[in-house]
C-alpha cells in the first residue's frame, strides 16, 4: 500500500510530550511534530483532551505560534478539541479528568473559539450534554467540524445532534463504559445514525478485529477515518510512563493504559501502522484504504 500522506485528526502528543501539558513549549511540540510527520503522516490535527480553560488559552497559543513561525500551516491547519464539552461519566470520559468536563452553553463555546480564531478545526463533544444541539449548531456556524463522542447517548440524542450538523463520531467503539446495554447503548446507535462517519482507532487495542469489520462494512469506506489516537505514550520504550497527568504502563505488545482505571491512555502508534494493520484484514481496496486514511479526513474538516 503506497503512503499518500495520511491524515490524522487525533494527536494527543508522542515521545513523552503531551499537546494538553500545562509545561508544553513551542519547541516540545516541533520536536513532536517532526516525529508525527517523519512516520508517513502528511497532516495532523495536535488534539487538547478535557482540560481547564487556561490551559486552553496557553497551549492553543504556543502550538500556534510554533506553526506560523516554522511555515507548517498545511501540515498542521490546526487542533482538534476532544472535550471539554464530553460525558462526566467515568467509564465515558475515559482518560479524561471528569472534573473539568462543562456542558456546551453558548458563552463556553465562544469564548474558546475565540481564543485562536480559525484555529480550532474540530470538536469533539458527547451527543448527550446540555444543549447539544445548539453547540453544534454554533460550532457549525463558526466552520468547525463536530464528532460526538465520549458519551452515553441514545439514539435520539445522537440523531438530534446530526439534525444540528454534526459529521463523525470520535473513536466509534470506545471511550464508553466496559459494560453498557447490550441493545441499547451509543455504539449501536453510533452505527446505526447513516449521516456520521465513524472515526476509528486501528492500532490493534482499541478494537478487536471483528467489531472493525462490522464498523466498516456498516459504514462503508466513504464513512470511515482512521485515527491514531497517538498519546504522549506513543514512540516511548515498554513500562511505566506519564500520560495526560497520570501514570500509565506500555506493554511489550503496545498495550497502553492506566493501571487505575484500566481505562486505555490512547494508543502508542502513528497512523501510518493503523493503515497497515487496517490493510492486514483485507477488508477495503487500496482506493478505500487511502478514503479511510486520508480523503474522508480531509473532507471533514475541508483543505487547509
Amino acid at each position: 500500500m503506497r503512503n499518500p500522506g495520511w491524515i490524522d485528526l487525533q494527536v494527543n502528543g508522542c515521545s513523552g510530550i503531551d499537546f494538553s501539558s500545562p509545561e508544553l513549549t513551542g519547541d516540545d511540540f516541533l520536536r513532536a511534530a517532526e516525529r508525527v510527520l517523519e512516520s508517513g503522516t502528511g497532516c495532523f490535527l495536535p488534539t487538547l483532551i478535557t482540560s481547564p480553560f487556561g490551559l486552553y488559552r496557553r497551549n492553543l497559543g504556543v502550538i500556534r505560534r510554533a506553526v506560523v513561525r516554522h511555515g507548517l500551516e498545511r501540515e498542521v491547519p490546526g487542533v482538534h478539541l476532544e472535550g471539554p464539552f464530553i460525558s462526566a461519566d467515568p467509564g465515558a470520559a475515559g482518560a479524561h479528568n471528569p472534573d473539568w468536563v462543562v456542558p456546551p452553553g453558548p458563552e463556553k463555546v465562544e469564548a474558546l473559539l475565540d481564543l485562536e480564531p480559525g484555529f480550532v478545526r474540530l470538536v469533539t463533544l458527547g451527543a448527550d450534554a446540555e444543549n447539544a444541539a445548539g453547540a453544534v449548531r454554533l460550532l457549525r456556524s463558526r466552520g468547525v467540524a463536530v464528532s460526538v463522542g465520549h458519551h452515553l447517548a441514545d439514539s435520539g440524542e445522537i440523531a438530534a445532534a446530526a439534525d444540528a450538523g454534526a459529521q463523525a463520531l470520535t473513536h466509534l467503539g470506545n471511550g464508553v463504559p466496559g459494560m453498557v446495554p447490550r441493545h441499547r447503548n451509543p455504539i449501536w446507535a453510533g452505527l446505526a445514525e447513516e449521516r456520521l462517519a465513524a472515526m476509528i482507532i486501528t492500532d490493534g487495542h482499541h478494537l478487536p478485529p471483528e467489531l472493525i469489520r462490522v464498523i466498516c462494512k456498516v459504514k462503508g469506506a466513504a464513512k470511515i477515518i482512521v485515527t491514531s489516537d497517538a498519546s504522549p505514550g506513543a514512540g516511548l520504550p515498554p513500562g511505566p510512563c506519564r500520560v495526560f497527568g497520570s501514570d500509565a504502563i506500555l506493554e511489550p505488545g503496545g498495550r497502553l493504559y492506566n493501571p487505575a482505571t484500566g481505562y486505555l491512555a490512547g494508543s502508542a502508534v502513528m497512523l501510518a501502522e493503523c493503515m497497515r494493520r487496517l490493510e492486514s484484514l483485507g477488508i477495503f481496496s487500496e482506493a478505500e484504504l487511502r478514503m479511510a486514511g486520508r480523503d474522508n479526513a480531509l473532507k471533514l474538516i475541508g483543505p487547509a
